[in-house]
């Protein structure tokens, strides 16, 4: 069997041949991150304001968060990417191998204006640029009335009809935490979260979820789902309110993503100025505004709008788990043999 390491590199070779020409040969500055629609919205209000026509900016479509950890493991020695932008916990394997910089706060002012958990998310290198948070999603159209907690997913009538991403998904991580800090006010409990995990599984059709729940839903393959709120929010608009979006009673945590100079990067001065562009409120503000992501920069002026369809909403704060994601890299491999033994087997067969 091969390692997961090697599964990384053999997918980073399949992400770096689609690089484009002015990528690899060290043109313009170089941002690697999420592909599809986030790639839309952030280009348009974060990118293009920061690039002028003399300095562009090349967007690099990373694939997930281990296949751009594994793009930065094979180009150590040569890097073609400037600034990554990913999610925590494979952002903190990059910082562990040095394959990003250190960003010390006396060199960085800009992270003062930082939420204290976006700052301490990057460890010693770069720090959280987005805050999402899980979410469960439904049908509207066939589940009435509104579900208000995960465990609604467990409902008998629901049979066949949930998606569940498992670890190591990061939503299957999560899901563990909720249901560990809802039944016993630890989210490293994961004996606490087993029962309810359980007896979701007896409902679920799918752990993983393809191309996601969001879709699924919207084809007719499954009823409820987990996701992250800031796809789920556009899913909802785009579906005229047939994809509803419930931030659980049991309570959510935040998935953030964090944004980090590559060590060695080619352009380093252009990729510094860019991380600073991109912590800063305006961009910030606009990015929430456009895709529901919470901002990190305390001092940008979000809409209430926006703000009240993410979890920095004052009702919805107190719902958020504090949960230490570098702790959570201590206990994943555990977690990812308990579920494959004790969860996944309890679906139906």
């Amino acid at each position: 069997m091969r390692s997961w390491t090697s599964t990384l590199l053999g997918m980073a070779g399949l992400v770096a041949t689609a690089l484009p020409a002015a990528a690899q040969s060290g043109g313009p500055m170089t941002l690697m991150a999420y592909a599809g629609i986030f790639r839309e919205k952030y280009t348009d209000v974060v990118v293009k304001p920061f690039q002028g026509g003399d300095a562009p900016v090349q967007y690099v479509e990373g694939g997930t968060s281990a296949q751009m950890l594994g793009m930065l493991r094979a180009q150590k020695a040569d890097p073609q990417i400037d600034v990554v932008i990913m999610d925590v916990t494979t952002a903190a394997l990059a910082c562990a191998e040095g394959l990003v910089e250190k960003m010390p706060a006396a060199s960085w002012p800009i992270l003062a204006q930082l939420d204290p958990q976006a700052r301490a998310a990057g460890g010693e290198c770069g720090p959280g640029v987005t805050f999402d948070h899980l979410v469960m999603v439904y049908d509207s159209q066939a589940v009435t009335p509104a579900p208000r907690r995960l465990m609604a997913m467990a409902d008998a009538a629901q049979r066949g009809a949930v998606g569940l991403a498992a670890p190591p998904n990061i939503q299957g991580l999560a899901a563990t935490a909720i249901l560990a800090h809802a039944a016993a006010q630890d989210w490293r409990n994961i004996g606490a979260a087993l029962p309810s995990l359980k007896a979701i599984a007896a409902n679920v059709q799918s752990f993983d979820p393809k191309p996601d729940g969001y879709t699924m839903i919207l084809n007719g393959q499954l009823r409820f789902a987990t996701g992250w709120n800031a796809r789920a929010q556009l899913y909802r608009d785009q579906s005229q309110g047939r994809i509803g979006v419930v931030l659980p009673e049991e309570g959510t945590v935040f998935q953030i993503n964090t944004i980090n100079i590559v060590a060695k990067a080619r352009n380093r001065e252009r990729a510094a100025a860019f991380v600073n562009h991109a912590l800063s409120a305006a961009p910030q503000k606009a990015f929430t505004e456009r895709m529901f992501y919470g901002p990190t920069n305390t001092t940008a002026q979000v809409s209430p709008e926006a703000m009240q369809r993410t979890a920095l909403a004052p009702e919805f704060r107190n719902r958020v788990i504090p949960l230490d994601w570098e702790e959570m890299l201590k206990l994943r491999d555990n977690w990812n043999q308990r579920w494959r033994r004790e969860v996944i087997s309890a679906a139906p067969r």
